[in-house]
């Protein structure tokens, strides 16, 4: 089983390479944006709970996305591995994946953080808002993003470069030569395996 999570600041291309590595490598994608919509609308225990936080405003308690992830994890037995979208996002998320994953007797593989310059970010997130009239369309929006980002998310990359798992890659290329250089990480992550 291969579990990755691929990691940067918003408009890395987190979405574009994730989609081109669930189908390379056959992996289930989970994304706690995704889950927390899902159970909510399934009515599930979880869900319902999760509602609770969601309708008066505040973030969901991660026991109760970690939960989600359980169950979803204990939904796709046989799969090839998952890739994490959206989560870990806090050093606290990132030890109690590596809990759950423990407990399904399997662990994170590699987060592969795409690397990106600032100016970069801006520009295709700018370009992005102009596409899709999203809300990250001007500079002070963006940068309040990456600033949340480097403060709150970027320690999980810590945390996994401690367990030697992080591996840092140059995401500024085309989508096609960045793809490539994650390709290569993780062939050689799973060749021993072949």
């Amino acid at each position: 089983m291969l579990n990755l999570i691929l990691f940067g600041p918003p408009g890395s291309g987190k979405g574009t390479q994730s989609a081109k590595l669930i189908q390379r490598y056959d992996l289930q994608h989970i994304s706690t944006g995704d889950l927390l919509r899902e159970e909510t609308a399934n009515g599930t225990p979880l869900g319902m709970e999760a509602k609770k936080f969601m309708d008066q405003g505040q973030l969901v308690p991660d026991a109760v996305v970690i939960g989600m992830i359980g169950s979803r994890l204990d939904a796709q037995t046989g799969s090839s591995g998952f890739i994490f979208d959206g989560f870990p996002r806090t050093g606290a998320q990132a030890a109690a994946l590596d809990d759950l994953l423990r407990q399904k007797n399997t662990e994170i593989d590699l987060l592969l953080s795409l690397e990106v310059p600032e100016a970069e970010l801006k520009r295709r997130l700018l370009h992005r808002g102009e596409l899709s009239g999203r809300s990250d369309d001007n500079e002070a929006i963006i940068d309040k993003r990456i600033v949340e980002y480097k403060a709150k998310t970027e320690p999980v990359a810590a945390y996994y470069a401690q367990q030697q798992k992080l591996v840092r890659v140059k995401g500024d290329g085309d989508i096609e030569a960045t793809f490539k250089l994650l390709e290569q990480e993780i062939d050689q992550l799973i060749k021993p395996a072949l």
